[in-house]
């Protein structure tokens, strides 16, 4: 079985998908790592992100400078829906070959843009991770990217709306409160599968 996970920033994905790895042994297939990964020196990712932005999202050594390509993306739409169309295809590529790879019976796809860039196609459900508290998210997002309050705020305003993943989404978890209370609404949710 495939699972999709995706959510704002800071709603607590990873959260959810370590839950998920711990006490149902899915294997887990993180997004963001492989753009990561894909955006290595001399790759035809990062060849195409310099085409579309310039050698200014580059460091001195030639690597992506994914700071730098933030600040740019969550500042302009058209920007991020440029950097979208150039890398997606890379992306879907490696988690489709992941996909058919793992070794689990149950695996996780962890994607922010999970439904932007179709893959709920590869998934029998797909469950959106909501903190429904604007302070929380920004809070998260700050102690893991280092971020000053207001561009965690940027990052949240250039993403979806917490109604349009309850929306999209088969199941949706809400994570502001403790991992307790997460490992049930994950466990509600596996009972109604199995």
């Amino acid at each position: 079985m495939v699972i999709g996970i995706t959510g704002a920033s800071g709603s607590g994905k990873t959260t959810v998908c370590e839950i998920l790895e711990k006490n149902y042994q899915a294997q887990i297939i993180d997004a963001d790592k492989i753009a990561k990964q894909l955006s290595q020196n001399n790759t035809q990712y990062l060849a195409e992100i310099v085409a579309h932005f310039g050698k200014e999202v580059l460091t001195k050594t030639g690597e992506l400078n994914r700071k730098k390509l933030a600040e740019i993306i969550y500042q302009n739409a058209a920007s991020r829906i440029k950097l979208n169309h150039c890398t997606f295809k890379y992306i879907v590529k490696e988690i489709e070959n992941e996909v058919k790879r793992a070794g689990a019976p149950l695996v996780v796809i962890d994607a922010p843009l999970l439904l932007e860039a179709n893959l709920e196609k590869m998934c029998q459900i797909t469950i959106a991770v909501i903190a429904q508290n604007i302070d929380l998210q920004i809070d998260r997002i700050q102690k893991r990217d280092k971020l000053t309050a207001k561009a965690a705020l940027n990052r949240i305003k250039a993403q979806q709306t917490d109604k349009f993943y309850q929306q999209k989404c088969d199941y949706h978890i809400i994570n502001n409160k403790d991992i307790t209370n997460i490992e049930e609404q994950i466990k509600k949710i596996m009972k109604k599968l199995y």
